[in-house]
């Protein structure tokens, strides 16, 4: 089967390194090189691919943009298939993933050729790479930590997510608890303002273009006598004066007959003319019986005067327009019949809080002894690796602590408080790690614990990151077979300034500084037989290299050969 890895490293105008290309194989890669001489770079630059933050700092001087690629092989059964898959990306045998920062701003990631965001790298991330680094001292001294190491190591992270979308839909609940007791308190007085702005428009009755009727009506009735002088006007010239034009149409009417009679020639017929005559006679009537209906309401008027007023009012409160005021008013009481059901509401929402309450307590407590267990295991494993790091007498505990009782006991990591107490030298009880652990100390201990996790995780690639520090000699030694050990099941990049950990690696890698008239430019070689052994030597007595030296380095290599095939 496949070993899940990183196969190859491609960095181009990343800090002081101009183009590199990198390729790694399974085992222990080791990196060794003089302070300064570009190792963190190159580490910066993986950390990229876990999302760390970018920024134009890290591109070379004169380059628009700097680019990190790696490729990794994937494990025959590996999760991350299913993920790409889910994302709609091609998932074969490989991953290849960009990113790219620009100084303008625009930096982007890919994976296989597809656009995607940082999130979804930095989530494939973590399932490639491990980075253990000086950062992991500070993580190992913090409290909050311990517990995801201890839930790491037993596997607990099903059944802790599922303690967690209880707690969140318990703090869903607590808040909409919260929001419906603030507006209960705020109920009465709410009510009552709301009934009062009701009580208002459901008192003035307003109609949809009631509005607009009003005011027709109104300038009709402050126009009566001009209205009445128009139509009356009309009326006579049509029909009321003598020589009317009714009058005089009917004349010309029977002399058009009398012509016809003689002179069939003539075009004009008399039913057009009766046809004028009659709707002329119709809108004369019409005009009379208007004039006669035309009458001056002062009351009236003074009632719609005071209804415009009053829609006036109701506009101007709720909107500017009277189908505002009439939407306002199905608010109210839509507002109204909310508030009624509120008692109700919370009732049911206190309900299912308690529900989902014992439904947590019975999850956490769950968790809480799957990880007293998980907690002896622990223990075990982490005691057996630093006793063979040469810290035999030292006792590792995990300690359970009891703050909190009711809610507040629960976190949204469970109800479990601990810590990882250490006792380095007999006769010590054991304490808390910030307040007993020296740097060396410190240094096996967060190693024997990538130790213990990594035969429990799945992570492809375990990077190593000047993790020796305050160490030296035989413990040295220790720790370079420690990480050969962790070479079995994973490939391993170890970056060390010591030459008893550089001895066991399966390739090794040099990084090398060269500063040139105008740049500065780092490299990475791989070093064969006789340069690892410069190397090695280098390593053990500084810049002067001898014979002797030279000899001790052949020694280590061999020792540490026989060692691996043993």
């Amino acid at each position: 089967m496949t070993r899940k890895m990183l196969a190859q490293l491609s960095i181009r105008n990343f800090a002081i390194i101009e183009s590199l290309d990198i390729s790694f194989s399974k085992g222990m890669n080791i990196l060794t090189g003089e302070t300064g001489a570009g190792k963190s770079i190159i580490m910066g630059a993986v950390s990229l691919l876990l999302g760390d933050r970018a920024s134009v700092d890290m591109i070379r001087s004169s380059a628009d943009t700097a680019t990190v690629e790696a490729r990794f092989l994937l494990s025959d059964q590996d999760g991350i298939r299913s993920r790409l898959a889910e994302w709609g990306l091609e998932a074969e045998d490989e991953m290849v993933a960009r990113r790219i920062i620009s100084r303008g701003g625009k930096n982007r990631v890919y994976i296989n050729g597809n656009l995607v965001s940082l999130a979804m790298l930095a989530e494939l991330g973590e399932s490639l790479l491990n980075i253990c680094g000086q950062h992991e001292h500070q993580l190992l001294l913090k409290e909050d930590h311990h517990l995801d190491i201890l839930d790491a190591f037993g596997g607990l992270q099903g059944l802790r997510g599922d303690y967690e979308v209880l707690y969140d839909r318990l703090q869903a609940l607590k808040e909409r608890r919260r929001t419906l007791e603030i507006r209960q308190r705020q109920r009465e007085e709410r009510e009552e303002f709301l009934r009062f702005q009701h009580a208002e428009i459901e008192a003035a009755a307003p109609e949809a273009g009631e509005d607009v009727r009003l005011a027709e009506e109104k300038r009709i009735l402050t126009n009566t006598r001009k209205l009445t002088d128009h139509a009356v006007m009309a009326h006579e010239i049509l029909y009321g004066r003598e020589r009317s034009l009714l009058e005089e149409l009917r004349t010309v009417r029977n002399a058009v007959g009398e012509i016809k009679k003689i002179d069939t020639r003539l075009k004009v017929a008399e039913t057009q003319l009766d046809d004028i005559y009659y709707c002329l006679e119709d809108a004369a009537h019409t005009l009379r019986d208007y004039a006669q209906g035309l009458a001056g309401d002062d009351k009236r008027l003074e009632q719609i005067d005071e209804r415009i007023d009053l829609l006036n009012k109701l506009k101007r409160k709720h909107g500017g327009a009277l189908t505002e005021v009439l939407k306002k008013k199905e608010a109210l009481e839509r507002e109204l019949d909310g508030i009624a059901s509120l008692g109700r509401d919370l009732e049911e929402t206190e309900l299912s809080l308690q529900a989902v309450l014992r439904e947590l307590e019975a999850k956490a407590g769950e968790l809480s002894a799957a990880r007293r267990v998980v907690a002896g295991r622990l223990r075990e494993a982490v005691e057996e690796e630093i006793h063979a790091l040469r810290m035999e007498a030292a006792v590792f505990s995990v300690v359970f602590r009891e703050d909190d009782e009711g809610d507040d006991a629960y976190t949204p990591r469970g109800a479990d408080r601990l810590e990882f107490h250490l006792s380095a030298n007999p006769g010590e009880a054991p304490k808390p790690l910030s307040r007993v652990a020296s740097g060396g100390e410190l240094s096996r201990l967060v190693l024997a614990m990538k130790n213990v996790l990594a035969r429990a995780g799945s992570v492809g690639t375990m990077v190593f990151d000047e993790v020796d520090s305050g160490i030296g000699g035989a413990t040295a030694e220790i720790v370079g077979k420690k990480i050969r050990a962790a070479a079995e099941r994973h490939q391993v990049l170890c970056i060390t300034h010591l030459p008893q950990i550089a001895c066991y690696g399966d390739r090794h890698f040099l990084v090398t500084k060269h500063v040139g008239e105008e740049r500065t430019e780092t490299q990475v070689r791989e070093l064969g037989a006789e340069a690892r052994v410069e190397e090695i030597a280098r390593m053990l007595s500084g810049l002067e290299i001898t014979e002797t030296t030279k000899s001790h380095a052949r020694e280590m290599l061999a020792r540490a050969g026989r060692r691996e095939r043993c």
